[in-house]
């Protein structure tokens, strides 16, 4: 006999419990399937344990900077130290999240979940049907088809090195490649990035990446455009990572040339869920091919950002669906994106394009700015999009603190306020917001 529910959902990410809870809270009878570790990638081997990481990088950045204003003598960062400090924050993250979901009625089931039809999950020898099903089973990282891929590694072997090794290859340029390569190279690690093609970070303001890029080779990061690895060998200590024509000898590899969605082994075909290998493929409704059955988080294939925020958003828009708050399709808002290197890279809304028009580009240079000097911003630029109206639509930023700069424009960007509304923001001074603000 089945256990009936309500609700479940494969995967206990953010495209799950941010929804689930809500959902248990307000009477559904809600369970959660989950074979790894409670809360997905982001808290146990993605975002928490990312930043936690990037502190003391960003800080010694920072303090390399005041060097001769204020400050004297440089600090090194103790990796092991580093280490153990993540693994503090990020271990009782599990069970805060799993306490979150049975305090307001959620069922946690452990094991592996496959559909045995469109309403029926099965984990071991038992079975759990719903009216409904949510897959929310993320993404992994993707590995190099090539001969000696398994003598690389991936995000989460990074995340659990106790010491750095003398020189890593990092081979990738998004979001993973630059953010690991940064923390490597501030860190003390000799590094090399293999970019496969001309551009990283292909997705964010090309002149601000290009800028990125010459500051990290600035600090001694090796940058191979266009180099395409055809094969990974041991030899003794070391590494060879090979190419038609060239070889990078390093002791340690980072695979981060992407991540892919959780598809493989849920039983998608036998019931006729769609996907492909850019992931689930769903309306506008966040429902797939099957009619009850939905995504949300990474797994989905979409044009929005892959990000934690984005499969928030998703999870707790279909809590509203269910309860019946809305029967409206999903309408995303403005979803900044950010690097976390030294310095970050921000960016949300509209940006400029050889196809753009109508709108004005104001681009900043930071160290103009007084407030940006007292923080000694050295280097970075703002970027500012406004329409013919004169409201922002768009903005990016190089810079310490990109990511603030970004969430203090978000507001603006996505209600659309007007010049004669942004005046009644009455920010604290002196702050970032103040000089974001004023820069409009």
């Amino acid at each position: 006999m089945s256990e009936k529910f309500d609700v479940v959902y494969l995967g206990s990410g953010h495209g799950t419990f941010d929804g689930a809870i809500p959902l248990a809270a307000r009477g559904k009878k809600v369970a959660v399937i989950e074979a790894d570790s409670i809360g997905g990638t982001c808290p146990n081997r993605g975002c928490n344990a990312k930043i936690t990481l990037d502190q003391p990088v960003a800080l010694k950045n920072q303090v390399a900077n005041f060097q001769g204003y204020g400050l004297r003598g440089e600090p090194t960062i103790d990796w092991q130290a580093n280490f153990d400090h993540e693994r503090d924050v990020i271990a009782g993250l599990p069970d805060m999240i799993a306490g979150l979901m049975t305090s307001a009625g959620v069922t946690l089931i452990n094991g592996r979940g496959t559909f045995v039809d469109d309403h029926t999950i099965q984990v071991a020898d038992k079975t759990y049907t719903a009216d409904k099903i949510v897959i929310a089973t993320g993404q992994h990282p993707h590995r190099l088809d090539i001969p000696g891929t398994e003598l690389a590694h991936d995000s989460n072997d990074f995340l659990n090195l106790t010491t750095l090794p003398h020189h890593i290859t990092v081979i990738g340029a998004g979001y993973i490649g630059l953010e690991f390569a940064n923390m490597a190279l501030t860190a003390g690690s000799q590094v090399t990035l293999l970019m496969r093609g001309d551009q990283a970070l292909r997705q964010f303001h090309q002149p601000f990446v290009e800028r990125l890029l010459a500051i990290l080779v600035e600090q001694g990061l090796v940058l191979k455009r266009e180099w395409v690895p055809t094969a990974i060998k041991s030899t003794g200590d070391h590494f060879e990572v090979l190419s038609a024509d060239d070889k990078v000898t390093t002791d340690w590899i980072l695979d981060a040339t992407g991540r892919q969605p959780n598809t493989a082994n849920l039983g998608l075909e036998k019931i006729g869920v769609d996907y492909t290998a850019a992931g689930i493929t769903v309306d506008d409704h966040l429902q797939t091919s099957v009619a009850g059955i939905y995504a949300s988080g990474d797994v989905l294939a979409k044009d929005q950002p892959k990000l934690t925020p984005t499969a928030i958003f998703e999870s707790q828009y279909l809590t509203h669906l269910f309860m019946g708050d809305t029967n409206a399709p999903i309408k995303y808002p403005a979803i900044p994106s950010v690097v976390f290197t030294s310095p970050r890279l921000a960016q949300v809304g509209t940006l400029p394009t050889s196809d753009t028009h109508d709108i004005k580009v104001t681009v900043n240079d930071l160290k103009d700015d007084w407030f940006r000097q007292t923080t000694r911003d050295v280097t970075g630029h703002n970027l500012l999009v406004t329409d013919d109206q004169h409201r922002l639509i768009g903005a990016a930023e190089l810079g310490e603190q990109a990511e603030n700069t970004i969430n203090t424009l978000l507001p603006a960007i996505q209600y659309q306020l007007t010049p004669a509304q942004r005046e009644q923001l009455v920010t604290l001074f002196p702050s970032i917001g103040a000089a974001v603000w004023s820069a409009i």
